[in-house]
């Protein structure tokens, strides 16, 4: 079971950093951002996230805001999976 977390955890890391290096590359580009590979690659990356965003969200919820409930959705994924980290090593469940 601790194996599972960590591989969650180790997941939901990846998603953040690719959504922060998504959003930095959004600033940088400009009007551009779409034409930009790296940026391609980020938002394939992201796109799982996206999709669980907007199928956790209530419907009343406007597409153009899951930009913004994407990373609080990564982020109390994250803190989530640590805490069931810490447990599962000081419970000594491996």
């Amino acid at each position: 079971m601790l194996d599972v977390v960590i591989i969650l955890k180790a997941l939901t890391e990846v998603a953040g950093i690719a959504l922060i290096g998504q959003g930095i590359l959004f600033l940088l580009a400009g009007a551009n951002y779409r034409k930009n590979i790296p940026y391609a690659i980020l938002a394939t990356v992201t796109r799982p996230v996206f999709v669980l965003a907007r199928f956790l969200a209530p419907r009343f919820v406007a597409d153009g805001f899951i930009w913004a409930l994407t990373p609080a959705l990564v982020l109390i994924f994250w803190i989530l999976f640590t805490y069931f980290k810490i447990k599962l090593v000081l419970l000594g469940g491996g």
